[in-house]
């Protein structure tokens, strides 16, 4: 086989390992919430967060993925063995934090160790005076200033319902509220699960079209297009990629996500997801690639700030807010440091 196909499909492969690591690491942001409210089972809860992943791919567009693919690193300073190397980077923060229980942002890992892989590729090409010309600002200044919005969206949205909930519910029977909420956390939990699947498979997609556009099986018009032939088979390959990881599921932050920052009921649960899936719905389609994980974390977090401030484990949000901050330059010097080891090694 001829060594420029093996290696594009080398990266492919590795690019989807990452996507369904995606899915199996952020699995527990689109559950936790569902299960740790007992309104489903682990279980069914996976397989309905994994369908909806999937069908994501009809609804949510590429807007996400175009930034990601185009929008952030210059690709003349991109091939074959910067996406590989970006892609290991994520990979390796990704495993850590699991490893870890940590909530972290797969899709900040992605984007850290993309540009870490490029940045060090051009200190090595033309020196260290050029490493930031690889960077686009203007696909940084929007994804650096969601990291910030994107959770503080979830705590104000999920805040709002909350209070709206108990005002308009307070002189209905607990039971009652939770029959009703027991059946709404349903949708809510399928509609942040969209949220999910349509904002994070879209990160891959985008890392797809981009290696096989340096890799020569795309045209530039393609990839300022629709990505020509290549279309459909990019999409439905993230998608399936990401919900097979769902699927399987990342256990270990289950526990984090629905019971270690605050205890929740159905009423609680509908709020937390309704308000991540409104902010990863408006994301998607305006192409900004914000971290689900921050999302639904801020949305948990306004939703048991409602009853009283001491109803969060500060403690444990506060780990999650320093992993977050670490993700970005982590995966970064991660990536570069595995293309500085593969540049040696070609040489």
């Amino acid at each position: 086989m001829n060594r420029d196909v093996l290696l594009v499909l080398t990266t492919i492969l590795v690019a989807l390992i990452f996507d369904f690591l995606n899915g199996f690491h952020d699995s527990a942001n689109s559950i936790a919430t569902v299960v740790s409210t007992r309104v489903l089972s682990p279980k069914l809860a996976v397989l309905w967060a994994a369908t909806f992943n999937f069908l994501a791919a009809f609804f949510l567009g590429t807007a996400v993925a175009k930034t990601i693919g185009q929008g952030m690193i210059r690709l003349e300073h991109v091939d074959q063995y910067v996406v590989l190397s970006g892609l290991f980077g994520a990979i390796a923060w990704d495993l850590l934090t699991w490893w870890w229980g940590l909530p972290t942002s797969s899709s900040h890992a992605l984007i850290g160790g993309y540009a870490g892989a490029a940045m060090m590729h051009a200190t090595l090409q033309t020196g260290i005076g050029t490493a930031f010309a690889v960077i686009i600002p203007e696909g940084w200044y929007k994804t650096l200033i969601f990291i910030l919005v994107a959770p503080v969206m979830g705590v104000f949205l999920g805040f709002l319902f909350m209070t709206a909930a108990y005002w308009i519910l307070q002189h209905r029977p607990p039971q009652q509220v939770d029959a009703w909420f027991r059946k709404l956390q349903l949708v809510s939990a399928a509609a942040y699960s969209l949220g999910h699947g349509g904002n994070d498979a879209q990160k891959t997609m985008g890392i797809l079209a981009g290696a096989l556009y340096t890799a020569g099986f795309m045209t530039q018009s393609d990839m300022r297009g629709n990505w020509g032939r290549f279309h459909w088979p990019i999409i439905l390959a993230a998608h399936a990629a990401i919900a097979l990881g769902t699927y399987l599921g990342g256990w270990r932050i289950v526990h984090t996500m629905g019971q270690k920052i605050t205890k929740l009921k159905p009423v609680g649960g509908f709020c937390a997801e309704s308000a991540g899936a409104i902010t990863l719905f408006g994301t998607a389609l305006a192409g900004i690639p914000v971290s689900t994980t921050h999302t639904i974390t801020g949305a948990i977090v306004g939703v048991g700030s409602v009853q009283r401030l001491s109803a969060v484990r500060w403690g444990v949000a506060g780990r999650i807010v320093w992993a977050w901050i670490l993700t970005i330059p982590a995966s970064a010097a991660v990536a570069s440091a595995t293309f500085l080891l593969v540049h040696m090694f070609q040489r």
